[in-house]
């Protein structure tokens, strides 16, 4: 199967109400993925908003690679989690995955905010990974299939700003009550999206594009009739379900080579950036001679500038083309990055953080929804999981970056250097990838 041939359910005078069911659930599939990727951002935001803490605990005494590696342990589990949960979503049912990865996060994140030692700590972090690697492909997944053609970017780049707003509360939230109550409060916020499962169970839809691939035709028809929307052709003539066989086989295969390099090159690069920069920049700006509260408050610039990004760059997309304008966020991030070397008045490095989460974060998530898009429908999440799981990779390494950096003799503005230097590498791997009709 590789393309999604559609064909209207029920009699014609349904074509009106088609159309308004089909936006409605389009609200809803968009609102439903934000909460949950809200939720992931908080938990990735949390680490840097406790850095600080962590680092003054006088009963844990990490050193900075022990705090690099802190964000490494999520990473480890991500890693796992994206390829696990992206390939059998597209196996067994989005939606089941989708409810069981963030079960899983939120009650790890209560573990975390109990550990009595940096090993509970690590272990309930990686395990929390698990989950919150398989959130985002399924996400990307169903986003995409129930976004109108001329809207995608844009509705994933609504989507995708709940991981900036997420990592923007956990800043604000970090500032509230970090320095009154302590670190294990501000984890514990985290485990809040678990009051969310009964209603994302009731309303979130499944995958019509999975029903279809796994050869569940009648669910299908069912499902398309209740929304009001079209059924794929290939439910109506009986699809044959696709094992993993055939999910592996299409990502991996020839005609999607170049493509697959230059996706899994430039995601390396910008979650590298993202970890990297959400972990580091409370403290980095510390030793730049800020106090606690102003090093967070960049935190929250960062994110929420990336958060308002993703949704203009989602426009921008739509308009002139997701290659282009991926391509020049990263370039205008680097330039942000590399500007935050030179230290000048605050509200002129608010300015340039604010570029850079604009330049970074957005395109990152911007080129993941292109990339689900990208893909061929029945491996959407498989596909998407695979690469982000390669690319999470670049965000172990992104915090031990810092960490390394931190460790060293030299000044904070070399981690913008390098920085800088890896939004540039993002810039060109985004560049060179294929047009879908070149392909």
């Amino acid at each position: 199967m590789t393309g999604m041939e559609s064909v209207v359910v029920g009699a014609a005078p349904l074509a009106g109400k088609a159309e308004k069911i089909s936006a409605r659930t389009t609200f809803l599939v968009v609102l439903l993925c934000w909460a949950a990727i809200f939720s992931e951002g908080y938990d990735v935001g949390v680490l840097g908003a406790i850095l600080p803490a962590l680092a003054t605990d006088a009963g844990w005494k990490l050193t900075p690679i022990a705090l690099g590696a802190m964000g490494s342990y999520t990473l480890l589990g991500m890693l796992a989690g994206g390829i696990l949960s992206g390939t059998l979503s597209d196996l067994y049912g989005r939606k089941p995955l989708f409810l069981g990865c963030l079960t899983l996060f939120a009650a790890c994140m209560v573990v975390t905010a109990w550990a009595p030692s940096p090993l509970w700590f690590g272990v309930s972090r990686c395990i929390a990974g698990l989950g919150l690697g398989g959130i985002i492909p399924v996400a990307a997944a169903l986003t995409i299939e129930y976004s109108p053609t001329d809207k995608k970017s844009f509705n994933y780049g609504i989507m995708y700003s709940g991981y900036s707003v997420g990592i923007l509360a956990a800043a604000l939230v970090g500032k509230a009550l970090l320095a009154d109550h302590g670190w294990r409060p501000v984890v514990l916020i985290g485990a809040a999206p678990v009051v969310l499962l009964p209603v994302m169970a009731w309303l979130l839809p499944e995958s019509l594009e999975s029903l279809v691939a796994r050869g569940r035709a009648g669910a299908a028809a069912r499902l398309a009739a209740r929304l009001g929307v079209a059924v794929p052709a290939a439910a109506v003539s009986g699809a044959q379900a696709i094992g993993w066989r055939g999910v592996l086989g299409e990502i991996f295969s020839a005609r999607n080579a170049f493509a697959t390099v230059c996706f899994w090159v430039a995601l390396f690069a910008g979650l590298l950036l993202v970890y990297g920069i959400a972990q580091w920049l409370p403290q980095i700006m510390r030793k730049s001679g800020y106090n606690l509260g102003d090093s967070l408050l960049f935190l929250a610039v960062f994110s929420f500038t990336s958060a308002i990004g993703g949704v203009v760059l989602g426009q921008w997309a739509d308009r002139f083309g997701v290659r282009l304008t991926v391509t020049l966020a990263y370039l205008l991030g680097a330039v942000g990055i590399a500007a935050l070397a030179f230290k000048g008045s605050i509200w002129l490095n608010y300015a340039m953080v604010a570029v850079a989460g604009f330049g970074t974060v957005s395109a990152s998530l911007i080129l993941t929804g292109y990339l689900a898009d990208y893909l061929a429908p029945f491996v959407r999440s498989a596909g998407t999981g695979w690469a982000l799981s390669f690319a999470r990779i670049g965000a172990l390494t992104g915090p031990l970056v810092g960490g390394y950096i931190a460790s060293l003799a030299v000044g904070p503005q070399w981690n913008f250097y390098v920085f800088a230097a890896v939004a540039g590498v993002a810039a060109v791997a985004t560049a060179l990838i294929p047009s879908k009709e070149a392909r």
